[in-house]
């Protein structure tokens, strides 16, 4: 990750982390453009009937529901992972403990 390992940086590969990770999400949320697709795509996730209703119908920006809770819960980091996008930190830590 570093030229000659000189950085030493987990803590920034963090913040970048949660961005990457809401941008995933908006990204996720703005490809089911109809209101009765996020609705059908946030029940599959698990997500209750109030809860659903209330957020598929929101007129807020993308960005700002991606970092809400229910997107969170919806689209959690094991998500992700399942997909096989590991977090940067996790592949820092990896990748030093390795070599």
């Amino acid at each position: 990750m570093a030229y000659f390992r000189i950085a030493d940086t987990p803590k920034g590969l963090k913040g970048l982390d949660e961005w990457l990770r809401r941008r995933l999400r908006q990204v996720r949320w703005k490809e089911s453009k109809r209101t009765a697709t996020k609705r059908h795509h946030l029940r599959v996730l698990g997500i209750p009937g109030r809860s659903v209703r209330e957020w598929a119908g929101s007129s807020k920006g993308y960005w700002r529901i991606a970092g809400s809770p229910v997107l969170t819960r919806a689209l959690p980091n094991a998500y992700w992972t399942q997909l096989g996008l590991h977090s940067l930190s996790w592949r820092w830590h990896r990748h030093r403990t390795t070599a």
